[in-house]
């Protein structure tokens, strides 16, 4: 599927197939950055709560990490674009139950049943997407475009949140969620419109067994990589620390800085700057630093600014840490997300993303129930400086690991990025 990267192409974004699949996926994430507000705030409006903010994206994230276990099963086995229109489907019909229900008044118990059942398709849906672009473009063209990708969904994000600010102070909360409902009908569309390239291999590679025994063999290739299985166990901690820092930043926005609704989608808007900057930023720091210091940097400054949030006694400062978070976990999320897809054999790249995001979002659901907790207990402040203190250990343990040494990935031979056989099996 690849060709020389000298070869003579046009540029990525006249590529039709990939145009549209990148613009239908850039109004789906205007769409999802309303629920990304307006559910946290729903929850906060109806019990005043923190700590059931927290509550609930542990319930949704383990709802996730479940789905992820079989999620890559699906994709390897069955048409990835047909199983990213049924898991948008999904998302609308079970999203647009919150405003309906909502007419009778607050229902948070309803959110408990939606959310779950939500993030669980939108799991499949991400390693559907993730496999997807190895279908879409070049081997080496695989950073740019997610990097592309990456960037315009950030662009969305910015608009989609200072939007959903307004439509939730003006109209209230679900309704901004009725948007996003209605966002996931633009994405079916979208993808409803492509095809994705064939994928030749051996029959005998992919011949079914047992959703486990499949599922393991991604999960054996994982974890017999030594730069994957680095990076597997250092972000299962980094989300630990994090998974619950927007619901951290929302509750610091209003209740300490006394901000509105309005206040906190413009944050949210605002910084999400900092991934467009990250995502356009990431193709040349990791042709020119090396995956090894950009990914460790990245999340050292991620630490910074986590710390830094909650100290910020305003919300232009907020704003302004908070891109910087967004920009360098944009960085290393790409970055990561890229070394996947282009080592790991196309049969197994839905069970390793699934098997990756598994391990890496099963501590997520602790952190977040820990983090919004020890947030109303001990103030925001103290909560992220020490979540940003962790962050930094994670980044100093990546200089002790093979995710240093990851700088050359390009270079023939290289003991920690050669992939495994293509039976799934690993060697030493």
């Amino acid at each position: 599927m690849g060709r020389p990267a000298g070869a003579d192409r046009a540029p990525l974004w006249r590529d039709r197939t990939f145009g549209t699949y990148w613009v239908a996926q850039s109004l789906s994430a205007a769409g999802d950055s309303f629920a990304y507000l307006a559910v946290p705030l729903l929850v906060l409006q109806a019990t005043g709560s923190v700590a059931r903010m927290g509550l609930l994206t542990a319930v949704a994230g383990a709802a996730s990490v479940a789905a992820g276990i079989f999620g890559g099963v699906l994709v390897d086995r069955y048409d990835r674009r047909t199983l990213m229109i049924v898991a948008d489907l999904t998302r609308l019909l079970l999203y647009a139950l919150v405003p309906l229900a909502w007419l009778a008044g607050p229902q948070v118990w309803l959110l408990f049943v939606v959310l779950p059942l939500c993030e669980a398709a939108g799991m499949v849906f991400q390693v559907a997407a993730v496999t997807a672009v190895r279908n879409l473009v070049d081997r080496d063209r695989i950073t740019e475009a997610n990097g592309r990708l990456q960037a315009t969904y950030a662009a969305a994000a910015v608009l989609g949140p200072l939007l959903a600010g307004v439509v939730a102070a003006r109209f209230g909360p679900a309704t901004a969620i009725a948007v996003n409902a209605a966002s996931f009908a633009l994405s079916a569309a979208g993808l409803w419109l492509i095809r994705l390239r064939p994928a030749p291999v051996d029959a005998a590679v992919v011949a079914r067994e047992r959703p486990l025994v499949e599922f393991l063999a991604g999960a054996r290739f994982l974890w017999g990589q030594p730069v994957l299985r680095a990076l597997t166990v250092l972000l299962s901690f980094f989300i630990f620390l994090t998974y619950g820092f927007v619901d951290v930043l929302i509750y610091h926005v209003t209740h300490d800085l006394g901000g509105s609704e309005g206040t906190v989608g413009t944050v949210l808007g605002l910084a999400a700057l900092g991934t467009v900057a990250g995502a356009l930023l990431v193709a040349p720091l990791r042709r020119r630093r090396g995956f090894g210091a950009t990914w460790i940097g990245a999340h050292a400054v991620c630490g910074f600014a986590v710390a830094g949030v909650g100290m910020a006694t305003s919300v232009p400062a907020v704003t302004a840490l908070t891109a910087v978070y967004l920009c360098c976990l944009s960085v290393g999320g790409i970055c990561s997300m890229s070394l996947r897809q282009e080592i790991t054999p196309d049969h197994l790249l839905g069970r390793v993303t699934s098997a990756f995001w598994s391990t890496h979002y099963a501590l997520g659901p602790a952190g977040a129930v820990v983090l919004t907790w020890a947030a109303a207990r001990f103030g925001v402040a103290a909560v992220t400086a020490a979540a940003g203190v962790g962050c930094l250990l994670v980044a100093v343990a990546g200089l002790f690991s093979p995710v240093r040494r990851a700088g050359a990935e390009r270079s023939a031979g290289h003991p920690g990025l050669l992939p495994a056989p293509a039976d799934g099996s690993v060697g030493g």
